[in-house]
């Protein structure tokens, strides 16, 4: 995490949202292992940590940090997006702008609850559009990681059964 406190540049860390052009698409789950190598790719030439990330069927949230001697997010997401357009399977011939949308939403994260409110909103963007009930049953989620390395318990978020009372009329 970073340590907004004591950076010389708080604007390293944001979150993005990068959206399909073809809203209700299934493809980037579908294509999942293509989007990894987009992203692997990308990342051996410009380096950038991934604090949280969480692939949904059209749409990715990521809350990310720069390295400071190379800022230029524009850049590492119009090479992930045209690797990840390129390698599709064989059809009409895909470019990056048919794929997804032209722009993406950044933020730029001002302070340790602005962080974390981030990153847990890339938790629960499974549970919150309907895909999954619990956090940890989303596969495409750093969440998963962050499990693994003991950051996280794999309950957070959990939905707990509650039983409702049984009610009854009795008529007075």
């Amino acid at each position: 995490m970073p340590d907004f406190l004591n950076s010389p540049n708080p604007a390293a860390t944001l979150f993005f949202t990068v959206n399909l052009a073809q809203r209700g698409s299934d493809l980037l789950t579908r294509e999942i292992d293509t989007l990894r190598a987009a992203f692997h790719r990308t990342w051996l030439k410009r380096p950038w940590g991934f604090d949280s990330i969480v692939v949904l069927p059209d749409k990715l949230h990521a809350v990310v940090s720069l390295p400071l001697d190379d800022m230029d997010y524009a850049t590492r997401w119009r090479v992930i997006k045209g690797r990840f357009s390129r390698q599709l399977p064989k059809g009409p011939r895909r470019v990056a702008r048919s794929v997804w949308q032209r722009s993406f939403h950044e933020h730029h994260i001002n302070n340790r609850a602005d962080y974390w409110a981030h990153v847990r909103f890339c938790w629960q963007a499974p549970v919150v559009n309907g895909l999954v009930k619990n956090v940890v049953d989303w596969p495409y989620s750093s969440f998963q990681r962050d499990v693994r390395e003991g950051r996280v318990s794999k309950d957070w978020g959990r939905v707990r059964e509650t039983h409702a009372p049984q009610w009854s009329v009795v008529n007075v």
